[in-house]
This record gives C-alpha cells, structure tokens and sequence, in this order.
C-alpha cells in the first residue's frame, strides 16, 4: 500500500446500521432494554451476596466478580451506541475509541477466564463435596480470580503493543470500536498482528471453552450416579442452562475471532459480536444466580429487613 494511502486518523465514523434510521430506533431500544436490564440485575445480585452472609460462599464470590466484570463490560461500550444511534454518522475520538476498544476486550477476556474458573468451583463441589472446602479455600478463590484478571491484562497488551500504526481509512463498520473492525483498516503488513491474535484467541476462547467442556463433562457423569431422580433432575437443569450461556458467549466470540479474517465486517459479524457484547451480560445473573433458591431467600430476607425498619 502507497504512503499516499495512508491516513492520519484523529476520529473515527462509527457505521452501525446508520443508513436505516428506523433499525436504528429499534436497536436504540434493544441496547437500551438489554443495558437497563444488566445493570439492574448484576447490581441486585452484588447488593445481595454483599450483605447475605449465607451467600458468603466462593460460588457466590466468583458470581460476584462476574457481575462487577459484567456491569463494567457492557458500560465501556452500550452507552456510546445509544448515543450513536441519534447521529446519522457519528464520530468517536482516536484516543476514546482505543480506549474503548482495550478496556472491553481487557473484560471479555477476564469473562473468558472467568467462566473457566466458576466450572472448576462447580466440579469441585459436584465431584469432591468432601474436600469441597479444602480444595476451594478462599485463599485459593482469591489467587483464582486475581489469575483471571491478571491474565487478561497481560492478553490484552499482546494486541496493544503490535497494534498497527498506519491506517488507510476511519470509518469502522460496527456499533462500536471492536478491535476486529479496526484491524480492517489497517494499512501496513498484518501478518504478524492476525497471527498473534490467532495465538491469543486459541489461548482466551478455545482452551478456556475445551475446559469448560471437559469439566461438565465430569459433572454429568458424577450426576448420573446420583441416586436421587429429582436431584439428577435439578443438576442436569442447573448445568444445561449454564452450559446455554456459556456456549452463547465463547461461540459467538469463536466465530468472530477464530475463523479467516475477510477485508470487510459484515452485518452478520455485528449481529454475531450482539451475543457476547450485550446478550450474555444480561443473561449470567439471571441464569447463574436469580433463579437460585439461595439467592431468592436472600432478596427476600433483605427486602423483609427494609420494610420492617
């Protein structure tokens, strides 16, 4: 490519699906539900395992950091996508737009971690109840999740330092500024920066999802042994609709960033980055915990506490 190509880029256009300003409205209220709905839900459960001693639990500990992670995850990002929906062609700033594009891939990737961590803390429990409390000492839950996000710092500045200097354009073709769309643009040889990112998808998406995987494999043939139907039929339900989410999560962001890279984002790669950028974030509370005996005991605990004082 020319040098006359090359662009010095102080903002960028964000295209969203700006050229259909009725899909536009209609996702201004999509984002939005979705937004309200994870703020609320993820905000509850951290008040609830906060002041509940019985949810003092590392299950719960883990769920926490999650929510933390969640709220933080869909903030970095929605709020400028409401906010784009208004414009025709709006623009982010060089500099926000990096920012935005660091931090959220810094929290999916803690997700990735994460998630792994919480299917280890389950088949310690379903798999070795005995020494449950041995195996996950809260000494350990706390290196397990200083782990997760420490690691995603240290994935998340592979991309930052081999990121490509020389643009030959400023309009990314997404809501926002994922990094996927932003390497289109990118001017100078690739090769290195697609083959780094290939290594850090294999090690956030693909090794964490083949654990995951592997892990509620063993739970499912230690609940099979159960004797109890009822109970079989609880885990199998417990676990099928965790396995739901997480497969939303690490399958959405597989096909984006473990397949051949094209010249140009599709519509159908924005609709796919929907799943674990907005959807899964509202999904994990509700799937891992409100529907939790546990969790609703402690809502109504807290709730009868108020209305008594």
């Amino acid at each position: 490519m020319g040098e006359s190509n090359v662009t010095t880029v102080t903002e960028f256009i964000l295209l969203g699906i700006s050229d259909h300003p009725r899909a536009q409205m209609v996702m201004f209220i999509i984002f939005l539900i979705f937004y309200l709905l994870t703020l609320f839900s993820n905000t509850l459960l951290i008040v609830l395992i906060i002041l509940s001693p019985l949810l003092h639990t590392p299950m719960y500990f883990f769920l926490c950091n999650l929510s933390f992670l969640d709220i933080f995850y869909t903030t970095s990002s929605i709020p400028q996508s409401l906010i784009n929906c208004f414009f025709r062609r709006p623009t982010i700033s060089y500099t926000r737009c990096i920012t935005e594009m660091y931090v959220s891939l810094f929290l999916a990737i803690a997700e990735c971690f994460l998630l792994a961590v919480m299917a280890y803390d389950r088949f310690a429990a379903v798999c070795n109840p005995l020494r449950y409390t041995v195996i996950m000492s809260w000494k350990v839950c706390i290196q397990l999740a200083a782990t997760s996000w420490g690691g995603a710092f240290v994935m998340t500045l592979i991309p930052r330092l081999i990121q490509p200097t020389q643009l030959c354009g400023h309009i990314i073709n997404h809501f926002t500024c994922e990094l996927q769309a932003f390497l289109r643009l990118a001017c100078s040889d690739t090769r290195v920066t697609k083959i780094v990112t290939l290594i850090n998808s294999i090690i956030v998406l693909a090794v964490p999802f083949s654990f995951i995987l592997v892990t509620y494999g063993r739970i499912g043939q230690a609940v099979l042994r159960m004797h109890s139907a009822k109970g079989r039929g609880k885990a199998f339900s417990t676990c099928g609709s965790h396995l739901v989410v997480v497969s939303i999560f690490y399958g959405s962001g597989i096909s984006m960033y473990l397949r051949p890279q094209g010249k140009t984002f599709s519509d159908h790669d924005k609709f796919v980055s929907l799943f674990y950028g907005v959807v899964t974030p509202m999904l994990n509370p509700l799937i891992y915990s409100l529907r939790n005996k546990d969790v609703k005991g402690a809502f109504w605990r807290l709730l009868g506490k108020k209305m008594s004082e």
